[in-house]
């Protein structure tokens, strides 16, 4: 049965069980005596929304972080540790979704400073490196793999997601995440394609995200999950400072930021890959 069906024969078989488990939780919104797991799932959504910062939130146009991430193998770490500058412009008022990575790294043990002398810029549909050699663009599988979690995203679901025909939202009782207890919903496409958000019980922020999709090579299904900690707010914007992302239950990647700066003006060239690479210094 495609999960479409059981999500759909859930709602049907069980939303007594499913709105006991939802009006358990104390710091829960009051949901009225008719609500059933659909409008459950809509409310912690607006919940969610709310508790992000609401039209802040909805409304941002740029973000710019500095920190470090951290690889892992089998939940171990290989050693990489790399600091990094982001710079994020979010689809709003007919501009694209664009992304730029600087990777910063010292110059040498004689010369003093840090240079940027690698770049990703990630545009609507494709991901490049910069260096000063030029532009390449990046692996097939890295690119994928960075599609789909921006189309799995939690600023996707409530832009897009929750916009269009058919998708279905279900509110599926209580889980624990980082020893928290959180309200879990599901949100379901008319296509037969879902997200997972767990939102804290107490304070109605996301603290993970989840999908699945179908592995082509191996004929199977992978999981992708981020886990969101450690929320400090920036222009009345909560904002989580700790990322970990998790392949198939195993940690593959953490990210630690250290800088947030919201709505800061950014220029359109900065996202353009065919602009030289300039020398930056930290």
């Amino acid at each position: 049965m495609h999960l479409r069906s059981l999500v759909l024969l859930s709602l049907l078989a069980c939303p007594a069980a499913l709105r006991a488990q939802a009006n358990d939780i104390p710091s829960a919104a009051p949901a009225s005596n008719s609500a059933n797991p659909e409008e459950r799932g809509r409310q912690l959504l607006n919940q969610m929304v709310a508790a992000l910062g609401g039209p802040l939130w909805l409304n941002r146009q740029t973000l710019t972080t500095q920190g470090h991430t951290a690889a892992f193998f089998r939940d171990q770490p290989t050693g990489s540790n790399v600091e990094f500058a982001e710079y994020f412009q979010f689809p709003l008022a007919g501009k694209p979704q664009v992304e730029r990575i600087e990777f910063i790294s010292p110059k040498g043990m004689i010369l003093p400073g840090k240079t940027r002398d690698v770049v990703q810029v990630w545009v609507p549909d494709q991901g490049y490196e910069l260096t000063y050699k030029g532009k390449t663009p990046l692996p097939k599988e890295q690119v994928e793999d960075y599609l789909r979690r921006r189309a799995h995203s939690v600023e996707a679901v409530i832009a897009v997601w929750l916009q269009a025909p058919g998708v279905v939202v279900v509110a599926e009782g209580t889980s624990m995440v980082q020893r928290r207890t959180a309200d879990k919903v599901t949100v379901l496409s008319a296509t037969n394609d879902a997200v997972t958000l767990e939102l804290d019980a107490n304070t109605h922020l996301p603290l993970a995200r989840t999908f699945e999709w179908r592995n082509t090579q191996f004929k199977d299904h992978d999981e992708d999950r981020e886990e969101y900690d450690n929320y400090q707010t920036y222009g009345g914007i909560p904002t989580p400072l700790t990322i970990s992302r998790y392949r198939n239950g195993d940690l593959v990647n953490q990210r630690f930021l250290g800088k947030i700066d919201y709505n800061q003006p950014l220029p359109a060239n900065l996202f353009n890959p065919d602009a030289p690479l300039q020398q930056k210094k930290k």
